[in-house]
C-alpha cells in the first residue's frame, strides 16, 4: 500500500480526470449533435472507458475510490483506516471541482459557472439510489470473486447505468458537486444536490448490507457424505 500522500494524490487526480471526461465529453457531444440521445451516447462511452483506465492504473495506489460513498463503505468494512477517510473524501471533492474547471478551459468556456439544469423529484432520487446501489454491489462483488475484473466491471456498469436510470447515474457525491459547477450538458443545479447525495448515501449503505450477506463466505458447510469404504480425495 502506498503512503497516504501518494494515495491522496491518486484519488485527487483520478476524480479530476473522471469529471473532466464526464463534463468534457458532454460539451463535445452537445456541440456535435442536436440529438439528445446521440449526445448522451457520446457522454456515456468516454465515461465508461476512462473508468476502466483510471481504476487500472490508480487502483494499485489508492484503491481507486474516486467517490466519497465508496470510501464510506470501505471505512465501514474496516478496509480503510479511519484517519484516511476524511482526507480521501476532501481530495475527491476538490479533484472533481478541478476536473470541471479544466474541462471548461479546454472548450474555451467561462471557467466558473453554476448549473441551471433541473434534476429533482422522487424519480431522480430513486434512480440515484438504484444507480449507487448497483455500483457498490458491482465493486464489492468484484472484490469477492474477480478482483482483476473490477476496472471492466465498473466501466461496464456505469455505461449501462447511464441508460437504465432516469438520472443518468451520477452515483457519486464528488461528481455531483463538481457537475453543479458546469452549466453544460452534464450540469445539475446546486439546489438539487441534497436529494442526490442523500439518495447516493442510502443506496451505498443498502448495497453494503446486501453484499455483506450475499457475498459472505460459507464457513459452516456440512461436509459431503462419503460412502463407506470410499476414500476421500
Amino acid at each position: 500500500m502506498a503512503d497516504l500522500s501518494r494515495r491522496l494524490a491518486a484519488e485527487a487526480l483520478g476524480t479530476a480526470m473522471l469529471v473532466a471526461t464526464v463534463v468534457g465529453s458532454g460539451i463535445m457531444a452537445d456541440r456535435l449533435s442536436d440529438d439528445v440521445a446521440v449526445s448522451l451516447l457520446g457522454n456515456t462511452i468516454p465515461t465508461g472507458a476512462i473508468l476502466f483506465v483510471l481504476i487500472t492504473i490508480l487502483g494499485p495506489i489508492s484503491g481507486a475510490h474516486f467517490n466519497p460513498v465508496v470510501t464510506m463503505v470501505f471505512a465501514l468494512r474496516k478496509e480503510l483506516e479511519r484517519l484516511a477517510v476524511l482526507p480521501y473524501m476532501l481530495v475527491q471533492i476538490f479533484g472533481g471541482i478541478a476536473g470541471t474547471l479544466v474541462a471548461h478551459a479546454m472548450f474555451d468556456l467561462p471557467v466558473f459557472q453554476v448549473a441551471e439544469t433541473v434534476r429533482s423529484g422522487a424519480s431522480q432520487w430513486t434512480a440515484e439510489m438504484v444507480a449507487t446501489f448497483g455500483l457498490l454491489l458491482t465493486i464489492l462483488g468484484g472484490l469477492r470473486f474477480r478482483t482483476e475484473a473490477i476496472p471492466m466491471l465498473v466501466g461496464l456498469y456505469i455505461t449501462a447505468a447511464y441508460w437504465f436510470t432516469a438520472s443518468t447515474s451520477f452515483a457519486n457525491p464528488a461528481v455531483a458537486i463538481a457537475r453543479s459547477l458546469t452549466d453544460t450538458f452534464a450540469g445539475i443545479r446546486p439546489i438539487d444536490l441534497t436529494g442526490f447525495i442523500l439518495a447516493q448515501i442510502a443506496g451505498a449503505l443498502v448495497a453494503a448490507a446486501a453484499a455483506g450477506w450475499l457475498f459472505a463466505e460459507n464457513r459452516n458447510e456440512i461436509p459431503p457424505i462419503v460412502p463407506e469404504g470410499t476414500e476421500r480425495p
